[in-house]
């Protein structure tokens, strides 16, 4: 009756789909029954049977060749499957000789059916369901819908899915009738309801799926759990299986080697080394932001002695090279708690100029509006408060120049406001 039912669908449907009677097929001699454009200008052509699996289910493509030419994409649409070719083939050809890439094939296989066990795994130890699945290029991801993932969770979902890995345990892929679907305990339901396709791992995992797989889960190889972020409510988890988890694994390994080699450590000590760096790092920061503060308090109550008298205001104009926006304000700070009747028009020079205007607490003339005219001659953007403001534009001009422009603002306020 499995026979049967199988035999039905493949004489049915439109274009045998030769991947399916046979995963480990690579090539096939066939008949092209239909050449095509598709909307973006790609020719395409229609098999009477091919090997080449379309993009489907969260698996991407077979790639390859027909006839020499370069399959670029391969797509079902409306019960076709669509090979789009690099270039067209000549006119006239009937026949197709089939080529699939076989690496990114069981590449394909491996993910996918990792994915089967994974999901299976944690379906098992945590009954949580997996809700989205993508193969990528490098990496593979699956959703899981879980609040919570822990180191250990996640641990024994990886033991798990390697301990059914190795036992190497036969992988079915076939379709089923509607009375045979109603007797498998599916982990999830079909998104289709006709030709449903159940790819079973005897006493492990029944699940749905129109993809491509091996034969025994050894097969798939390793699979290695490489992390996991929050989305959507559950957890996507990040991985990779055989040769991809193979590969992973000699990186992290060159990793690890170069690591240990920089830090004069073996691997076992390598997290204590960098424990001690780190705390090292911290303690020198901090010793040298506490050093900086003080060259900010000396520079600044230097500034202030030297400041230049005008009327009753004390003014102190100086462009400071290198200086951050935080270290400006703090010395504007400085300055105008030292006399209150500071004003500090202060500047950074570097690839944009920064801007810091302030007043001390018995100066009335608004820093906001002295500085928002002074920004014109940058085309700069700022903003604040009269008794503060800050800002900044492209060095475009001198930062001296610009303070210049400022402190001939200033003058002019100050002589405005004696009168």
């Amino acid at each position: 009756m499995d026979m049967l039912w199988e035999m039905i669908f493949m004489l049915t449907h439109p274009a045998e789909k030769l991947y399916y009677r046979d995963a480990y097929l690579q090539s096939c001699e066939t008949t092209i029954v239909e050449h095509g454009t598709d909307a973006a200008g790609t020719p395409y052509v229609v098999l009477a049977e091919t090997v080449f699996y379309p993009t489907g289910g969260g698996q991407p493509c077979d790639l390859g060749t027909i006839n020499g030419v370069e399959v670029i994409d391969v797509e079902e649409v409306d019960d076709k499957i669509l090979h789009k070719l690099a270039q067209p083939l000549t006119a006239g050809e009937g026949k197709a000789v089939c080529q699939i890439d076989w690496q990114r094939r069981f590449d394909h296989m491996q993910q996918h059916n990792g994915q089967h066990i994974l999901s299976a795994a944690f379906a098992e130890l945590y009954q949580a369901e997996t809700f989205g699945f993508h193969l990528g290029r490098e990496t593979v991801t699956v959703d899981i819908m879980t609040e919570v993932l822990t180191d250990e969770m996640v641990q024994r979902v990886g033991e798990l899915a390697n301990s059914v890995v190795f036992d190497n345990r036969e992988i079915t892929a076939r379709f089923v009738d509607p009375q045979e679907l109603a007797t498998l305990p599916l982990r999830k339901a079909p998104t289709v309801s006709e030709n449903i396709r159940i790819v079973t791992i005897p006493d492990f995992d029944y699940n749905p799926c129109g993809g491509t797989h091996p034969k025994r889960t050894g097969e798939v190889g390793p699979i290695l759990i490489l992390g996991w972020e929050r989305n959507k409510g559950g957890m996507r988890i990040e991985f990779v299986c055989g040769n991809r988890a193979i590969r992973a694994i000699y990186d992290k390994q060159r990793t690890l080697r170069e690591l240990s080699r920089q830090l004069n450590s073996s691997e076992s000590e390598m997290l204590n080394s960098l424990d001690r760096i780190i705390t090292e790092q911290k303690e020198t920061s901090h010793a040298l932001q506490q050093a900086k503060g003080q060259l900010l308090e000396q520079e600044a109550a230097r500034l202030v002695a030297s400041a230049v008298a005008k009327q009753d205001y004390r003014i102190v104009s100086t462009v400071q090279p290198g200086l951050t926006m935080q270290e400006l304000q703090k010395m504007s700070q400085i300055i105008t708690a030292a006399d209150p009747k500071a004003i500090a028009l202060l500047a950074a020079s570097g690839d944009k100029t920064q801007l810091v205007f302030a007043r001390g607490t018995e100066v009335s003339i608004p820093m906001n509006a002295l500085l928002k005219e002074t920004l014109t001659v940058i085309d700069g953007k700022g903003g604040g408060k009269p008794e503060s403001a800050q800002g900044g534009g492209q060095a475009t001009v001198p930062a001296e120049e610009v303070l210049a422009h400022a402190l001939g603002l200033l003058e002019r306020q100050i002589q405005e406001a004696s009168v």
